[in-house]
């Protein structure tokens, strides 16, 4: 170990600069910065290729911010922090200088935990005894990384919401068993980037690539001593480095560089990329948690604490903590994190988990608390894709359709009211038809559009879409926890038997099903998110919680394809990218419009499956589980990117969510006079595919609706919708 005033370098210790925070390499050294309004005393930790320390007192300090620059410090070198003060905890202080610290600005960081008793601060045991092992020897360390890259010509696809699909998806599940990935590459940021895998995104007309968290996060002792793991990474311990568990290079720091050109892949096939982030807790867990980072850093400042103990931590998470988002450096942290992503990174938007926590300035959820004020008048941040996760697990916290205006919803209602739908549920048609049309019961009162919605059946917790038609019981016992962690209540419906079967009747049932999510989804007012894997019928076999499960079991099996699942979804998909009267950028007013030579008619019309138009009444009762609503393309109030008024097609989509076929009335002939149906979830009712080719804009082949229509069906004419079915029909206009 060195003399605190002497660099490891030789080359002296200049005081450095507060800001920007972290470690920041110049080409001629690296400016460190970290803050502790607690600490008493900093120390920088260097350590060379063998583990050997050397430390250097920070010698300067402004505003609580601790910094000092090391000329020669080079990209590669391997840091953390010891933190000199007091060790407190029923005040909530929880400094510890035999703990090293990963810098919470960290842009890399290398290494795992192993979880020795020195990472923790108290004696196994005895939690109110400080733990004076030293831990350097047991935790990851950060890395100095070079920030150029050369992006060439990258710019941001910058797409609409409206013209917006979102796959969720997992770095290494969908990678991993793909066979045209290489070996090297799979489950890798370099993976997500491989061909094989942008093509296929395209294919399904994707336009924007939602990962699962990447920012670098721990996995938890529990789990391990279960041979288990955090597989799907909410467990955040750097908002700043991508994980490298997903990289396929081993140099220090070289994950940052991947990730970038994994971003630069994707841009350059019209896809934005998307990080679901974590910004409401951490990995250090509560009171009995490690000592990781900011918990020794200073405790109080970065988390919320009980003001009548302050040794214990508030939690609104179910994870232990909760940041603690008054704080002006904790504020700081998360929207510096946000803006690096953004600048840096080059990512398009965020997923926030658990959003409503973000919103608790003190008991109560805040929509205008001081994250969102801060979101909102930044000019970096406030011009990306905002998608929060609407609820947390603390008292108020779901708040679906409470967000401020500039963001979007992960919309837990429509997921819900479609589902029981499908299943048949009574009593759910009028919030079903209010759904489908972008909800604006829960969106239009704050000046939102329909795209504040985002449209979902499944994600990555809970079921799967084949899952979800095929088990009626969550079957999670590969968790270890005896079946009880998980959702139970899940609207789910396994189509007449539980699980596996070669019960033709369920099958066909179950295919109808998946298709019927899938279009109804695809064709609803909003933003669609399709999960990774449910277009090729992927299965977790009734686990509905795989979040420890980094295995077959939650990878995305490509031997294993649903083709005909995946060319219907990819048909889907084009029907309602060929077609604006499904993404509409307003909600639908009722209003007559008038069509040039043709008789004004409502820009949308709901009717009973006999042809007449539904009644207060019968949205009252709850009438049936079969209804029709007509889409008007002569009505969309739009205007293009040149001012023009958009108009389109008219269409009838059909719902019979009934076991029988239902015979369903065309609409009156001032409606349209003919209908050609172009969609149904029958299967093999239509010659109609979707090959792949060329589309203008995007470089990689997507799909187009070709082939002859089906069925014509004249106005008041009925068409048979099989049971559980749905059918598309297209106003013909010649």
């Amino acid at each position: 170990m060195t003399d605190p005033a002497i660099s490891p370098t030789g080359l002296g210790v200049w005081p450095g600069k507060a800001y920007p925070l972290g470690a920041s390499y110049d080409g001629y050294g690296t400016n460190f910065a970290i803050f502790s309004e607690v600490a008493e005393k900093v120390e920088l930790c260097l350590f060379d290729g063998q583990g050997n320390e050397s430390r250097v007192e920070l010698p300067e300090v402004d505003a609580f911010i601790w910094h000092v620059f090391l000329p020669g410090i080079q990209p590669g070198q391997r840091y953390g922090y010891r933190v000199y003060g007091p060790w407190d905890p029923a005040q909530g202080h929880r400094c510890n200088p035999n703990k090293l610290l990963l810098d919470p600005y960290a842009k890399a960081i290398e290494g795992v935990f192993d979880w020795d008793e020195s990472v923790f601060g108290y004696p196994f045991g005895d939690p109110d005894i400080r733990n004076d092992a030293d831990s350097a020897g047991h935790m990851p360390k950060c890395v100095v990384i070079n920030p150029y890259f050369d992006w060439g010509t990258d710019r941001p696809p910058s797409r609409e919401y409206a013209d917006t699909v979102v796959y969720e998806a997992h770095v290494k599940g969908l990678t991993q068993t793909h066979p045209d990935v290489p070996d090297a590459m799979r489950g890798t940021y370099s993976g997500i980037a491989h061909p094989a895998i942008v093509e296929h995104l395209t294919s399904l007309g994707v336009t924007a690539l939602e990962l699962m968290p990447v920012h670098h996060f721990a996995n938890d002792s529990t789990l391990i001593s279960k041979g288990l793991s955090n597989y799907w990474g909410y467990n955040t311990i750097g908002f700043f480095a991508p994980d490298p568990k997903y990289a396929s290079t081993l140099s220090p720091g070289g994950q940052v560089q991947e990730f970038k050109a994994m971003v630069r892949a994707l841009h350059e096939a019209g896809i934005e990329v998307i990080l679901d982030v974590v910004y409401n807790h951490t990995a250090e867990g509560n009171h009995l948690g490690p000592t990781l980072s900011l918990r020794g850093i200073d405790n109080r400042a970065y988390y919320r604490t009980v003001e009548d103990d302050r040794r214990y931590y508030m939690d609104y998470t179910g994870t232990g903590n909760t940041l603690n988002v008054r704080h002006p450096h904790a504020l700081q942290l998360l929207m510096d994190s946000l803006r690096y992503w953004v600048t840096e990174m080059h990512v398009d938007g965020f997923r926030f988990d658990l959003a409503s926590t973000l919103a608790r300035e003190f008991y109560d959820v805040d929509r205008l608390s001081s994250f969102f004020e801060l979101v909102q008048q930044d000019p970096t941040v406030s011009q990306v894709k905002l998608i929060a996760e609407p609820w947390d697990v603390g008292p108020g916290g779901y708040q679906v359709g409470n967000f401020p205006p500039q963001w979007t919803e992960w919309n837990g209602k429509y997921r819900d009211t479609v589902r029981d739908f499908w299943r048949s549920e009574p009593a759910t048609l009028g919030e079903f038809a209010s759904r489908i049309t972008g909800s604006a019961d829960l969106y239009e009162h704050s000046a939102r559009r329909p795209v504040a919605s985002v449209n979902f059946v499944t994600a990555h917790d809970g079921f799967t879409l084949r899952d979800l038609v095929s088990y009626s019981e969550k079957h999670n016992e590969a968790n270890g926890e005896d079946n009880n962690d998980g959702e139970r209540h899940n609207r789910s419906w396994n189509s007449g038997a539980e699980g596996p079967t070669d019960d033709p009747a369920v099958l066909a049932i179950r295919a109808r099903q998946q298709r019927n999510f899938i279009t109804t989804m695809l064709l609803s007012q909003g933003v669609p998110m399709i999960s990774h894997g449910d277009e090729l019928g992927r299965t977790q076999h009734g686990n509905n919680n795989a979040y420890c499960q980094d295995g077959p079991l939650s990878w995305v099996d490509w031997s294993d394809v649903d083709e005909d699942l995946l060319e219907f979804t990819r048909t889907a998909s084009a029907l309602r990218r060929n077609h604006p009267v499904f993404r509409r950028r307003r909600f639908f007013s009722g209003l007559p419009v008038r069509a040039q030579g043709s008789q004004a008619q409502p820009d949308i019309a709901w009717f009973r499956p006999d042809g007449s138009e539904m009644t207060d009444q019968d949205w009252g009762s709850g009438f049936g589980r079969a209804i029709s609503v007509y889409l008007n393309g002569q009505g969309i109030t739009d205007l293009s990117t040149r001012g023009e008024r958009v108009v389109d097609d008219s269409f009838v989509l059909c719902y019979n969510a009934h076991d029988e076929p239902i015979d369903f009335s065309m609409p009156p002939a001032a409606f349209g006079a003919s209908w050609a149906l172009v969609l149904s979830t029958e299967p093999g009712r239509l010659p109609i595919s979707a090959p792949v080719v060329p589309v203008q804009g995007i470089q990689t082949a997507v799909p187009v609706i070709t082939g002859d229509p089906g069925p014509v069906v004249d106005a008041e004419k009925s068409l048979t919708v099989a049971g559980r079915a749905l059918a598309v029909l297209q106003l013909k206009t010649d």
